[in-house]
């Protein structure tokens, strides 16, 4: 049988060796996990974790620079796929981070700044450990408990146009899309990289799921 091969893409702005290393955590024998900048192995591969951090016009410039818009864009029409952190936010068509910046228009929708003006007890980045409200099934859910909490770093969050696509949600201040899926896309705000059994378990269903 040949081997399940997940891609990591590497843009360079992602944490790259936490979420390599924790996805390789939960694999069998059948799957092999690797990190790539290669449009042909992400072309190959049968799914895609696509991590990010940092800002969001920096995200688009490395996109560019290595030539990896195209990829990920065909990538996200046609295979399982999980965006993790930045990896969600520049999905969006537009971010307001940075006086502003297109971003990858793969759902449509944007990506806007937290306003806690209305708590001064609240800090930004909104950072830490936080809970995820899942508001709709999805087999990545599974074996995760309502509710269970995530780590958080980020100070924007994103705000799609088709509501249906928010299958979870937490609150910092305000409440907000944490978790998004449109067809074979699963994409996150927190980092299940660094959400000790709960993300590892995300992984676990990652991997094991078909995109449907």
């Amino acid at each position: 049988m040949n081997q399940k091969l997940v891609a990591v893409i590497d843009y360079g702005m992602g944490n790259l060796r936490s979420v390599s290393k924790a996805a390789e955590h939960m694999t069998n024998d059948e799957t092999q996990i690797v990190v790539t900048h290669d449009p042909q192995v992400i072309a190959d591969a049968d799914a895609i974790i696509f991590p990010g951090q940092g800002a969001a016009k920096a995200c688009m410039q490395a996109l560019q620079d290595t030539g990896m818009i195209h990829p990920v864009q065909q990538a996200a029409k046609e295979k399982p796929f999980l965006g993790i952190c930045m990896g969600l936010q520049v999905l969006m068509s537009h971010s307001d981070e940075n006086q502003g910046i297109d971003c990858l228009d793969i759902i449509p929708g944007k990506v806007v700044q937290f306003d806690l003006s209305g708590h001064p007890e609240l800090k930004m980045p909104h950072m830490g450990w936080n809970q995820i409200h899942q508001t709709q099934d999805h087999p990545l859910w599974h074996g995760i408990p309502q509710d269970s909490r995530f780590y958080f770093v980020h100070s924007y969050y994103v705000a799609p146009q088709d509501k249906s696509t928010v299958i979870g949600e937490t609150t910092h201040g305000q409440t907000f899309p944490s978790v998004l899926s449109a067809h074979n896309i699963f994409a996150i705000q927190a980092h299940p990289e660094k959400s000790a059994e709960h993300g590892l378990q995300l992984f676990k269903n990652f991997l094991e799921w078909n995109g449907h």
